[in-house]
């Protein structure tokens, strides 16, 4: 008969305490750190999914600027795009990540501009202002509206309204990241505060003496070591501690991960609850040796195990409480089936990403253009009782016509849109109610304040996607962001 492998005491007692299975030995003065040595474990781990970045186009305008101070009292990474970083802090403050550039220059506007960003809200627009020399007496007004003879400031509609419009839309398309993708951990900008939170857990904890752990190389994790089958073992793995907030992932379909293999047949498990010797769900994959490959676990596919035996009568999976998630090798798959690729000795698993995938497909361009961009080319229409800007339309270089001409380049992107045409805008300030409609007929009036609320609802809105609509205020009573959704739902995506 052969001789047992030396079971390793210290290695036992090491992996229970790391993940606090006897909460009473990481109270002891002095004690977590002797036993855990370099090894160090984060108190509470926190793991929060990255919201990505919001890039807001012309945040120093009237729109823009609203837009801005909502996404950062809703806690959104913002990052602005301005003309002038030195007249945008003097506007929009010095909390805030601003980036330089004009849509007018190609060249102005890198790739780093989109870095990290899921989403875009374009609030530029060609400037106007009033015709030098214009007095009070020379007022006009249309439907209360005051306003004065206008004339374009500087460079051109053309250049705003189109060219402007498909430079950021080139860009977007090319860079932008896709929301319904939630980062969770991203090894290749890794911290000392990601690497505590994943641990060795090894056969030791069933007296057998594989061993394995985790280590950041090269930007990337690695899980690696050596499985043995010695002691009748036969498995090593890695695993989080419980979070502390559980992560909620309810609204997505699985996870997604990034990795590099050695051709070995890995787990991949969740915990919905704070049990160290609970249930997990798996999921098994295979590697191709060497090669980068893209795994995809759906949460309905995953199977409820207790220690490689399945669990027929366990609770449902809950996506919104997971406590904690594991990668392990092991000779076994499940019920004492064999794992068809096990070979014991030393093993590597290199992780780049771990997301959630499968998310509501949002918008991910919301444009502001203005109601009336078709309305000077309509034979139909008696442009005598269209507001002032159809009628000025030829007076200011076509700009309804460029700003249709900038929502086309935008439907023909491939991107998720949602292309806002509000009625003329105002400064009030009260909360208004919002009347949807669409075939550029709307006339009205609709505030700032409350086109820029709306901006921020859409972007939490899969309904709103390749939709354009124009807007005004209503009078209605009851009219909440929660009835715009309803009706946005309810409004015919564009053909």
């Amino acid at each position: 008969m052969s001789q047992q492998t030396n079971w390793n005491l210290r290695r036992f007692v090491q992996t229970l305490t790391y993940f606090d299975v006897i909460p009473f030995l990481s109270k002891l003065p002095g004690v977590k750190p002797m036993i855990l040595g370099n090894q160090t474990a984060t108190v509470n781990p926190t793991v929060t999914p990255r919201t990505g970045t919001i890039l807001v186009a012309g945040a120093t305008g009237g729109v823009g600027k609203r837009v801005v101070k909502r996404l950062q009292q809703q806690n959104y990474p913002v990052r602005a795009l301005v003309r002038s970083i030195e007249r945008a802090r003097s506007i929009l403050g010095e909390d805030l990540e601003f980036y330089e550039g004009d849509i007018t220059i190609a060249d102005s506007l890198k790739p780093e501009l989109m870095d990290d960003v899921t989403a875009m809200i374009c609030c530029t627009g060609t400037r106007i202002e009033p015709v030098e020399g214009d007095t009070p007496d020379r007022q006009k007004y249309y439907q209360g509206v005051t306003y004065y003879e206008p004339e374009v400031a500087e460079s051109t509609p053309e250049a705003v309204e189109y060219k402007g419009i498909n430079n950021l839309v080139q860009l977007a398309s090319n860079y932008i990241k896709d929301a319904s993708y939630q980062p969770i951990f991203d090894f290749r900008q890794a911290s000392d505060d990601t690497k505590a939170i994943w641990g060795a857990l090894d056969d030791v904890v069933m007296g057998g003496v594989s061993a394995s752990g985790f280590s950041i190389e090269e930007n990337k994790g690695v899980f690696s070591g050596n499985v043995s089958t010695e002691n009748n073992g036969g498995f090593a793995s890695i695993r989080t501690r419980n979070f502390d907030p559980p992560l909620n992932l309810s609204g997505y379909e699985g996870i997604y991960l990034r990795v590099k293999g050695d051709g070995n047949r890995y787990k991949f498990f969740l915990r919905f609850d704070t049990r160290w010797d609970g249930i997990g769900y798996a999921y098994s994959f295979d590697t191709q040796k060497d090669s980068w490959i893209d795994v995809y676990v759906p949460f309905s596919q995953l199977k409820p195990v207790f220690r490689a035996k399945l669990v027929e009568d366990a609770p449902p999976i809950n996506e919104s409480q997971i406590y904690s998630m594991q990668l392990m090798l092991s000779k076994f798959e499940y019920n004492k089936e064999l794992n068809p690729y096990f070979q014991p000795g030393a093993f590597r698993l290199e992780i780049e990403q771990i997301q959630a995938y499968g998310g509501a497909k949002t918008p991910q361009l919301i444009m502001i253009s203005s109601a009336g961009v078709t309305r000077p080319s309509r034979s139909d229409l008696d442009l005598s009782q269209e507001p002032p800007a159809v009628q000025m339309n030829d007076q200011l270089g076509g700009i309804l016509d460029w700003k249709l001409a900038g929502e086309n380049c935008i439907r023909n992107s491939g991107l998720r849109y949602t292309i806002i045409r509000p009625c003329a805008l105002t400064e009030e300030t009260e909360s208004q109610g919002l009347r949807f409609d669409q075939g550029d007929t709307l006339k009205g009036q609709v505030s700032r304040d409350t086109i820029a609320s709306l901006c921020l609802e859409l972007l939490n809105t899969p309904d709103a996607a390749h939709k354009t609509f124009e807007v005004s205020k209503t009078d209605e009573e009851v009219n909440s962001p929660q009835s715009w959704r309803q009706q946005v739902s309810q409004l015919q995506p564009d053909s």
